[in-house]
Order: structure tokens, then sequence, then C-alpha cells
């Protein structure tokens, strides 16, 4: 199989089927005025959030594909820029984000590494990635079945994390963490009982996605 034609058709042909909610919490955590660097942004819905949320004072994003690249820099919005490698000097940017990205790769050090190395002093690294340690999960486990792959959102996750698995990542590098919460999620049908979405519950599930990480498929 050829890895880089895979992954191109997959971004190809992927659609507009994103999480609008969990974009709009972490477009919420950039500050007005900064520059910042969007790391496996797939075709960069998360740039949509940002113009009115926080104008930045330079933007570039990051796809995890080069078929993303030709086929979506005519719509990036002024002030943002795309490019293939994260070639950047050294202290180059207020924020990194990766949002979901980093459950893709295949090896995960390289991109860790670069985050932190492109890192103003003082400046924040927001990482979302999937949690094992969900409810769910843990409810399979118990079970004797393994959780899908895709946890019923992706087919190409590659690996999983829990929160203490995530912070000895981040710790590893230098990084203080100085705050955590999850995403609720319920877009994916597949993943949580219909009764979820009733409105009343939705709003209180969405409260405990954000205050425990074992109710949040993604932290």
């Amino acid at each position: 199989m050829n890895l880089c034609d895979y992954y191109d058709t997959y971004w190809r042909d992927k659609g507009d089927l994103f999480d609008r909610e969990r974009l709009e919490q972490m477009a919420a955590l950039v500050s007005p005025g900064e520059s910042v660097l969007a790391l496996d942004c797939g075709p960069g819905v998360l740039r949509a959030s940002w113009p009115t949320r926080a104008p930045t004072s330079s933007a570039w994003i990051c796809p995890p594909s080069p078929w993303i690249w030709p086929a979506r820099k005519a719509s990036t919005p002024t002030g943002w820029t795309w490019t293939v490698s994260i070639a950047f000097a050294a202290a180059s940017f207020d924020t990194v984000l990766s949002d979901s990205g980093l459950e893709h790769r295949f090896f995960i050090d390289r991109p860790l590494d670069e985050a932190v190395r492109v890192l103003r002093p003082g400046g924040r690294f927001i990482l979302s990635v999937p949690n094992l340690g969900h409810w769910r999960c843990r409810l399979w486990l118990l079970a004797g079945r393994f959780p899908p792959c895709q946890l019923a959102t992706d087919a190409i996750h590659l690996r999983f994390f829990t929160l203490r698995e995530a912070k000895a990542l981040l710790q590893l590098r230098g990084l203080t963490v100085e705050a955590t919460d999850g995403t609720v999620c319920l877009w994916a049908w597949q993943f949580y009982p219909f009764w979820l979405r009733w409105p009343v519950v939705r709003h209180i599930y969405a409260w405990l996605a954000i205050t425990g990480p074992a109710f949040s498929p993604a932290m």
C-alpha cells in the first residue's frame, strides 16, 4: 500500500464531518494578537473560527496531507498562510495548536519536539487527543471487548491516550500542564446513547465532559 496515496484519498474524501463544538472550544483558547501555528489541521476547518474570535498577528496552517494544500489555499482567510512543513525558526510562535491530529501519526516524537521548539518562552501548546479513559471505553473493556479502533468517529486513528499519558508526553518535553478539560463530542452518534442528546441532558453532560475527562472522548 502506498501510504501517501491512502492519506491523500482520505483527506480528499473527508468532507465536512467535524465536531464544530470542539472547534469553537479550542478557538476560544487563542488570545487576540497572538502568532499561531496550527498543526495537523485537516482541511483547515478550525481556522474559520479565528478571524472574529481572536485576530492574530500571524497564523500558519500545516496540513497532514499534501493534497489539502493546493485544494484549500484559495479559501484561506486573510492573514492565514498554508505551509507543508514546520521548518520555522525556534521561538517563532506564541501558540502552537494540534487539534486531534497526533493520533493519526505513525511517529509522534518529532512533531511534538518541533511544536516545543517553535514556541516562544512562555508560549502555549494546545493539544487535543482522543481519550481512551472515556467511560464507554472502560465499559467495553469490562465486557471483554476492545474499543473500536476509530472510537466511532475516524477510521485512521492509530493510537489513543489517557490523560496521564498525554500529560507525560508534554512534561517529558519540559512543558508545564496548566489546565485540562474535555469536550462533549455528541455529534459522534455511534458513540453515545440517543438520550444524551435530549436538550436538558445534553447541557448537563456537556458540563460533565468539560469538568471530568472520564465523560469526554477527547481532551
